[in-house]
């Protein structure tokens, strides 16, 4: 076995990855809101030693619930519900750092990682979507630029209030009455321009020191964010060189930072259709995209290009896709608008028709969708992972359950076999299937008592 393994994580999305999965009958979307359907999922996942399962999540309803079940239970609360029903599967949720506030926030994941013994991850978003904002009564989506710099003081406020509590803290002496040092309780004072956090905690230090910090924004603010704070990155890229120039990129800032470039895990996402021949595989990939409807896909394209709703309608579906419809795309150097430029690229490299575009993003959002037997989607995991691309992967099935039954069932055990992949957990720890130290605590040793009484 190689000395450098794979991370594989479940990205859990309800009905699966591809827009017509709800139609599809090898999907659960009939119990999509019911908790057992995920822990068992997660089970799944466990059974294949992978890393952890994913959610996604925004605080909008997201997608036309018209044509697909786009609506989804909040994910902290059912990851301590699958954390439950399972041992050592890793526990990563997202929440945003533009909706919420630092004290609250750092509970739920705190509360997550006692709760799992230390499995617990937070995919740090600053939330792109503009109808969030009136859920939570505001005029008007704050800027780019103010998120980002929102959520690097909320992590910063995050993360200190975790260490607030010294990991030797909680005496327990029961012969004198006391049950904590206070002088190892810590206000944090924080002051930034956007948020103010007296603290101290209240809970002791998570058993990971910290969550594991996990971060998908790819533009230009969203690198820089992730190279300083995340310890795994989700990303999404067509082509093994966009990743490997991705994966350099986002080394060579860490280490400018002073981080260890190797304790920053790059985990782009992969969709796949699985079957016993190729061309079964195509099949069951032509499959699924005869049950989009194209309204649908118009309107995910409306939304990814910035057109008004129904501006998109009048395209013929089986003409090539309009050349000016990327036009505000930007080029590599900008990457304010990460997603569309994988589009844009998309349409310049193969010049669909729109009804093959709206195939191509139906499989998986732009990330990567690959047809082929399990041998076929281990060839493409390994190319990746040997060649500077990828530390492992987001695994998308198309359809939930089945296709990441067929993942674990079929692809990991070739995964294995190559020395690629783990056989058992080695550790117990999100931590420790990702290969991360936990944290030292900032305040060890800070003399002076600051908690309050």
């Amino acid at each position: 076995m190689t000395s450098r393994q794979l991370s594989l994580n479940a990205f859990v999305y309800p009905a699966g990855h591809h827009e017509a999965a709800w139609r599809h009958p090898s999907s659960g979307a009939d119990r999509i809101f019911d908790v057992t359907y995920y822990q068992e999922i997660a089970r799944t996942a466990e059974a294949g030693k992978l890393d952890a399962v994913f959610f996604a999540d925004g605080p909008a309803l997201q997608g036309d619930v018209a044509f697909n079940a786009v609506g989804r239970l909040e994910p902290i609360t059912l990851l301590t519900a699958i954390a439950t029903a399972t041992e050592r599967i890793g526990l990563i949720a997202t929440a945003s750092t533009t909706y919420y506030e630092p004290y609250n926030l750092a509970r739920l994941f705190g509360s997550l990682d006692h709760i799992s013994r230390g499995r617990a991850g937070w995919n740090v978003v600053t939330t792109g979507n503009d109808s969030a904002a009136a859920n939570f009564g505001l005029a008007a989506h704050p800027s780019h630029a103010q998120r980002y710099a929102r959520a690097a003081e909320f992590v910063d406020a995050v993360t200190a209030l975790w260490d607030s509590w010294e990991d030797d803290a909680v005496l327990l002496d029961r012969s004198t009455g006391r049950y904590a040092d206070r002088s190892k309780i810590h206000e944090i004072g924080f002051a930034g321009e956007h948020l103010r956090v007296r603290g101290p905690f209240n809970q002791p230090r998570p058993p990971q020191g910290r969550p594991v910090l996990v971060q998908a924004g790819a533009s230009n603010d969203g690198r820089a964010f992730a190279a300083r704070h995340a310890e795994a990155i989700f990303t999404a890229h067509q082509r093994l060189a966009d990743a490997q120039a991705f994966y350099s990129d986002i080394r060579q800032h860490a280490a400018r930072l002073g981080r260890r470039p190797d304790l920053v895990r790059i985990l782009p996402g992969i969709s796949p259709f699985i079957a016993g021949t190729e061309t079964a595989a195509r099949d069951l990939q032509r499959e699924f995209d005869g049950l989009t409807v194209p309204e649908y896909g118009l309107r995910q394209l409306e939304r990814l290009t910035g057109e008004p709703a129904g501006r998109l309608g009048h395209l013929d579906l089986d003409q090539p896709v309009p050349p000016d419809l990327f036009a505000d795309a930007g080029d590599v150097t900008d990457n304010s608008r990460s997603r569309l430029q994988v589009v844009a690229g998309i349409v310049e490299r193969e010049r669909p028709t729109v009804r093959g575009l709206l195939h191509r993003l139906a499989g998986a959002r732009g990330h990567r969708v690959v047809a082929g037997t399990p041998e076929q989607i281990a060839d493409t995991v390994e190319e990746w992972f040997t060649s500077g691309a990828a530390d492992g992967f987001n695994v998308m099935p198309p359809s939930y359950p089945t296709g990441l039954e067929v993942f674990v069932e079929n692809v990991v055990p070739i995964l294995r076999s190559r020395g690629l992949f783990r056989e058992e957990y080695t550790g117990t720890t999100l931590r420790e299937h990702f290969g991360l130290p936990r944290p030292a605590n900032r305040f060890t040793g800070v003399p002076r008592a600051v908690a309050g009484g």
